[in-house]
């Protein structure tokens, strides 16, 4: 007879083991916590699929079930799948929010059986982590050389929303994250030969990169050039309120071209159908700088393999495969402005 334990307490236990550090990453490092506030998310999302359905989560111990209760348990989670994941699409969300989820679960039961030595079965690898490629969205050329150069623009904007912008720029130029830019001091910027430089060890991937900074950047970084070495050279807001703020600054620049947003639900694409028009100043954000780096290198013929080099990605890294054909793409429309220019006298 199957022995059975409620799932959400366990689940509650995971979390609570790797914020404590008795769980730690398969390298020996703590848990970052925004991803354990994404188990937490999984952990709401668990208990209201369980309130709202009349699906009974729990656990068994697979090691002490016949061959018959061995197929009835897989049966069980196959359902499970179906159900929860229904559950969410209900929702509106979409494949990479599903598929994050499921990828969460199947750590979790990895937890159980190497954590707590208890044998789930191998019934979760049976769970398919779905995925999708979001358009890239970032700045063009003329774009980034508008919010560097504009100065009747920068007296338009209130001393917070130019301190935004500048941070953002220098983003834009460096390709550097929003948690590497908030880390920034004195002791990252130095000057060779007449020349600065900007040396970053990655909080992500924790490479160091050497970086030559340019006329308008070294400006930046001047103007909030802390006295301590101690200091942080940004003192910056919450990440939330940067992006609010971004958006802001994006609408006053007239970046409201519309802009067309697809998103996948189980493979398939779906054009947004909001009720408005989506603009281009909507989707700015912190992301947008990295992105807005490379691609920028790339469009004005920087060639790939130093482009790897200063953003840190491998050679088999598809995200900056990604990069490439869109810079491919922004170049092909460019040259198609040109043909049809030239194709008429």
């Amino acid at each position: 007879m199957k022995k059975s334990k409620p799932l959400i307490p366990l689940f509650e236990k995971f979390i609570r083991d790797t914020e404590s550090g008795k769980r730690l990453k398969q390298n020996g490092e703590l848990v970052k916590r925004e991803t354990i506030q994404n188990y937490k998310f999984v952990l709401v999302n668990l208990i209201t699929f369980d309130d709202r359905t009349d699906f009974d989560l729990r656990i068994c111990d697979s090691s002490k079930l016949t061959k018959r209760e061995q197929l009835s348990e897989k049966n069980y989670w196959k359902k499970f799948y179906k159900k929860f994941t229904d559950f969410l699409y209900k929702k509106g969300c979409h494949d990479n929010y599903v598929g994050t989820n499921i990828k969460i679960i199947r750590t979790f039961f990895n937890y159980l059986e190497k954590g707590l030595d208890y044998n789930t079965g191998d019934f979760h690898k049976l769970f398919y982590v779905r995925s999708e490629e979001i358009e890239i969205f970032v700045l063009s050329p003329s774009q980034l050389k508008f919010l560097i150069h504009d100065e009747k623009f920068e007296l338009s904007l209130s001393d917070n929303l130019k301190k935004i912008k500048d941070v953002f720029v220098f983003g834009c130029s460096t390709g550097l994250r929003f948690s590497d830019i908030c880390l920034l001091t004195n002791k990252n910027f130095g000057l060779e030969n007449g020349q600065w430089y900007l040396r970053i060890k990655s909080k992500k991937t924790k490479k160091y990169s050497l970086f030559k900074l340019s006329e308008y950047t070294v400006i930046i970084y001047m103007k909030y050039r802390p006295i301590s070495n101690k200091k942080n050279v940004f003192d910056l807001i919450s990440l939330y309120n940067f992006n609010k703020h971004l958006k802001s600054i994006g609408e006053k620049a007239g970046f409201d071209n519309p802009i067309d947003v697809t998103r996948e639900k189980r493979g398939k694409s779906q054009i947004s159908k909001n009720r408005k028009q989506i603009l281009f100043y909507e989707k700015m954000s912190s992301h947008m700088m990295r992105r807005t780096a490379i691609t920028t290198l790339l469009i004005l013929g920087m060639p790939e393999h130093m482009v790897r080099k200063i953003s840190g990605h491998s050679y088999s890294s598809n995200s900056f495969n990604r990069y490439v054909h869109y810079a491919q793409s922004y170049m092909d429309k460019e040259l198609d402005k040109v043909h049809e220019k030239l194709n008429h006298y």
